[in-house]
């Protein structure tokens, strides 16, 4: 007989504007916490030193994570100009120093390179796998090895501020999986001045934004309070981008055992991916069929 979860069945989205010095997963597990949750999970890592938008998934959110995961990303950085470090941000060493300095026009020009279809090498302190080993252990063993590039899509990368000669502050719309970290070593490298992030800041994830969001301390105030639940997001919230269709009563029951179920479609073309809702309430996800819909995943609500 399988072990009953502990915690409250819940589900939602709790959008945290995450401090300095404490890790996604770290976020995570005192939401969890807070909210006597038997289940949790964020969609998309910031680096323990980041700040800003942390979407946290709870209970059958869970489920929808891929498409926060999958979406547009929008973040807020400052770049030290000047030098390159072993992290690529200030957490490490200076291995490299330049007193070339690059004017706001020389900024611009060098960015363009760096938007639309772009191929990124991540750092070498990341969690990328080589050889089943993180990429990160490998670094602090100062072992000798290679990350190999990866594609990347970025919507939009401009120079917002120029607060002095040694920094540049930054706003990029990017896709998943970049790093920031690499867009600041590379600019760096094509001005002819290295440079490492500084401060990184979130500021919206596919529909949410900061706006959404509450702060750990909140969290802490609210830990076991109903109070909380009043800050959750709907689990659809995270599919926003797909249609939404009705089921029929029948149509439901028959999508909850996981088999192609009767929904109410207009204007929806055949194989789009889809939600669906009885009542309002989210049911499942998958792709529609000439009047059904089959499921590739199912919520238990």
């Amino acid at each position: 007989m399988a072990r009953r979860k502990k915690g409250r069945d819940i589900s939602g989205w709790l959008i945290i504007d995450k401090p300095a010095g404490i890790t996604s997963s770290a976020v995570v597990n005192k939401v969890k916490w807070a909210l006597d949750a038997n289940k949790a999970g964020h969609a998309g890592t910031l680096d323990p030193e980041a700040t800003g938008l942390l979407a946290v998934a709870l209970g059958e959110a869970t489920k929808t994570v891929p498409y926060i995961a999958d979406a547009l990303k929008a973040y807020r950085f400052t770049v030290r100009l000047g030098q390159a470090t072993n992290t690529d941000d200030t957490e490490g060493e200076v291995i490299a120093s330049s007193d070339t300095r690059p004017t706001d026009a020389e900024i611009n020009a060098a960015l363009a390179p760096f938007t639309g279809d772009i191929m990124q090498v991540p750092p070498k302190f990341s969690a990328v796998k080589i050889d089943g080993q993180r990429a990160y252990k490998l670094a602090r063993d100062d072992a000798e090895f290679e990350i190999a590039a990866r594609p990347l899509f970025v919507e939009e990368l401009s120079l917002a501020e120029r607060p002095d000669p040694d920094h540049a502050v930054l706003e990029m719309i990017c896709g998943k999986g970049g790093y920031v970290r690499s867009i600041a070593r590379d600019l760096g490298e094509a001005l002819g001045c290295y440079g490492h992030v500084q401060t990184l800041r979130r500021i919206w994830s596919g529909p949410f934004d900061l706006d959404d969001a509450i702060t750990l301390d909140q969290v802490d105030a609210l830990a076991k309070d109903p109070a909380l639940d009043a800050h959750l997001l709907p689990l659809e919230t995270a599919l926003a981008d797909l249609p939404e269709l009705a089921a029929t009563p029948e149509g439901a029951a028959r999508l909850k055992n996981g088999n192609p179920g009767m929904v109410i479609a207009s204007g929806v073309d055949y194989g789009t991916e889809c939600w669906v809702s009885l009542n309002g309430a989210p049911v499942a996800i998958g792709h529609y069929h000439a009047g059904e819909v089959a499921p590739s995943r199912v919520f238990n609500l």
